[in-house]
């Protein structure tokens, strides 16, 4: 960095003050003093994973309507949790926020943590979101790190390494644990952050905008588009699977419920099978705890819908939808067969929580 680092916090702060946008978890415009609510930042920080802010934005609004409070959080049935969730992905982002605020109200009496150690004993709470917490709801010199703040700081200081890489991540935490004031840690961490996402951007980064252009070794060096080096792309695999829309003659459908773990663990959906040669047939599962389905009348044929394209972060899908209409008395089996009991079946939501896919 080519300037000191007292100046470059009072450069970005100042630019962070004119410039930052109206998020509905940060403190209003009209009132930088205001205090912020620990569990708001809590729901922002966890949906913000993964997920940009235009997407997050009527999400947070809707959830802090649906549950305004951590206690309300930590008294609502799972299944509205992961409704209210449906289209962010990553589903365990919702289970462990519906964890933490249990842990905070019961076995915490309802005392959110404060600090960065503290913090980290929530479930579902890193590094990264207990440096947010911890910084911008309790105004902690806490520092964080996130993918915008990585591409900051190795432009700042024309760091040639992987952020991402083990030495690279070191670097990057102690290198942001030097830089945080003790006077507004909160606000500068969300400088850094703001400045990432909207100025040094991954790709042509908009520097005769930046506020602190002159503290850039990268810029100096004219490397700041090589730096920092891309990542390698993987390759994307493509899967398809055949999915049985069946519909009883009073016009209702029936699902199942996916398995407690794995990808959209838990939600429901359409009966959904690996693609197999004969597209009528009801194969085995390819997860073992999706039980076969019951064999259909010899004379049920079915409609052959147009498919359905849907991309996730690492791979995509393509769904064949075939609508099959089935008898009334036609029914999916509510457990696999465990050499256990199986516990009386939970009340069925009234609309239950769909991965976005299946909503498709």
């Amino acid at each position: 960095m080519l300037i000191p680092p007292a100046q470059f916090r009072r450069r970005l702060l100042a630019w962070f003050d004119a410039s930052r946008r109206d998020l509905p978890w940060r403190r209003p415009l009209n009132d930088p003093s205001a205090n912020l609510d620990p569990y708001a930042v809590l729901v922002s920080e966890a949906m913000l994973q993964q997920t940009q802010v235009a997407t997050v934005i009527p999400y947070f609004n809707r959830w802090m309507k649906a549950f305004p409070t951590l206690a309300s959080l930590a008294a609502a049935p799972e299944h509205d949790v992961l409704r209210l969730w449906q289209g962010l992905g990553y589903y365990n982002r919702a289970r462990n926020l519906h964890r933490a605020a249990k842990h905070i109200t019961t076995t915490l009496a309802g005392n959110f943590p404060t600090t960065p150690e503290t913090l980290l004993d929530l479930p579902g709470v890193g590094p990264y979101s207990a440096g947010a917490i911890a910084s911008i709801a309790f105004n902690q010199p806490a520092p964080l790190v996130d993918g915008n703040v990585q591409r900051v700081l190795s432009r700042l200081y024309a760091y040639p390494h992987d952020p991402r890489s083990r030495s690279g991540a070191a670097w990057t935490w102690s290198t942001a644990a030097a830089l945080v004031p003790t006077s507004r840690p909160g606000d500068f961490n969300s400088a850094l952050m703001e400045l990432g996402a909207t100025l040094c951007t991954p790709k042509n980064p908009q520097c005769l905008l930046c506020p602190v252009a002159q503290a850039c070794a990268a810029r100096d060096q004219n490397l700041q588009t090589q730096i920092p080096p891309p990542k390698p792309a993987k390759p994307s695999p493509h899967l398809s699977r055949i999915v049985f829309c069946l519909r009883r003659p009073d016009n209702t459908y029936l699902l199942e419920q996916r398995p407690p773990t794995g990808r959209w663990a838990s939600l429901w959906q359409f009966p959904s099978r690996e693609e197999y040669p004969t597209p009528t047939d009801l194969p085995h599962p390819p997860h073992p705890t999706l039980t076969p389905l019951p064999p259909l009348p010899n004379h049920t044929a079915p409609l052959h819908l147009d498919p359905v394209p849907h991309t996730l972060t690492h791979r995509r899908y393509t769904f064949h939808p075939r609508l099959i209409n089935v008898p009334q008395s036609y029914c999916l089996p509510e457990y696999p067969p465990t050499p256990d009991p199986p516990p009386p079946p939970p009340p069925r939501p009234t609309r239950p929580p769909l991965p976005l896919g299946g909503k498709k």
